[in-house]
């Protein structure tokens, strides 16, 4: 019984731009316990916000009793890159989360760090070595994996360079879309609604905003239109991945504007994979909140790499990865 108790754990961090998750398992990988956590990505948030978000994700999956047997820690970043210093990157990610680390009292375990894409291709079924990622979640990228180590890497520019057909693309375009139909430069469509009531819910003695229709005047729609894009430009820029759901709610409901943006997400996340010159029978792993099990895109996706002769797993989140890559550090 105390063989069993003082076995080692490893634990597995998968860090992204809408939260961070880390997942406390067995040296055989089988799970213990689970935590989330605020924003990880490792180039757009701060260096004490980014520790606290992964210290309160491992807070949560390991429980104290347990710190003292954590020996390999493996953290899978978006914005991981290499040579940006101890401020961005990937010496930053390190950093916070050796950070994180000590400050639950975990220590003297072996810590390492990679990107978002090696955690999602380690997740696939076998954790492959080789092989093609794509991550659509706030953010997007594509890479090839060659004995777990990048090779080719597609896009993941950002929200203000690239990240085509992200959750900040589509969220983007769904803004744009309710603002051309309310100064009539394109049509009609849910996204009004649904745009507006992202930006004014309904609140306790406040009344909904007056939301105008297709044959309005010229200034309710305009007044609407000015609010949007003042409520936008209050906030973060990245924060309008949010309203990735919007389009998504809008095409569900059979929206033709939402159903052309989903469709043209998903061309450009097609695209993004046939750049890395995809060969038949390579496993693609997908991962992200627009691509993983039951996501908005999956099967659109899917479908325009059909012929390719590709393996596609959809992964949930990337822990699973973290954990068997954490294993290799025991």
């Amino acid at each position: 019984m105390n063989e069993i108790h003082n076995r080692p754990l490893v634990v597995g961090v998968d860090a992204g731009g809408t939260r961070s998750r880390a997942c406390l398992a067995a040296p055989d990988g089988t799970v213990l316990g689970r935590g989330t956590g605020g924003p990880g990505n490792a180039l757009s948030v701060a260096r004490a916000d980014l520790t606290r978000h992964l210290a309160a994700a491992i807070a949560e999956a390991v429980p104290a009793a347990e710190r003292h047997r954590v020996r390999a820690v493996f953290g899978g970043f978006a914005g991981a890159a290499d040579g940006l210093g101890t401020e961005r990157g990937r010496g930053l990610a390190l950093a916070c989360l050796k950070d994180a680390l000590a400050a639950n009292g975990v220590t003297g375990a072996a810590v390492d760090v990679g990107g978002d894409t090696d955690v999602a291709l380690a997740s696939a079924t076998g954790a492959p070595a080789d092989g093609l990622v794509l991550i659509a979640g706030t953010g997007a990228i594509a890479s090839r994996l060659t004995d777990r180590r990048r090779t080719a890497v597609v896009d993941g520019h950002g929200w203000l360079l690239g990240d085509e057909g992200s959750g900040y693309w589509l969220g983007a375009h769904a803004v744009r879309a309710a603002l051309e139909a309310l100064d009539g430069r394109g049509p009609w469509t849910l996204l009004v609604a649904k745009v507006a009531a992202h930006y004014f819910p309904p609140a306790a003695g406040r009344p909904p905003y007056p939301l105008p229709g297709p044959s309005a005047p010229f200034e309710a729609r305009d007044a609407l239109g000015e609010a949007i894009v003042a409520r936008a430009y209050g906030r973060p820029a990245p924060r309008l991945a949010l309203l990735s759901r919007a389009a998504v709610e809008a095409a569900d409901e059979g929206d033709a504007v939402a159903l052309r943006l989903l469709d043209r997400a998903a061309d450009l996340l097609a695209g993004t994979v046939r750049a890395l010159r995809p060969r038949a029978g390579e496993p693609l792993a997908m991962a992200g909140g627009l691509l993983g099990p039951d996501g908005p895109l999956l099967s659109r996706v899917t479908a325009r790499l059909d012929g390719l002769g590709l393996r596609v797993f959809p992964v949930a989140d990337g822990t699973a990865g973290a954990v068997a890559l954490a294993r290799t550090l025991l």
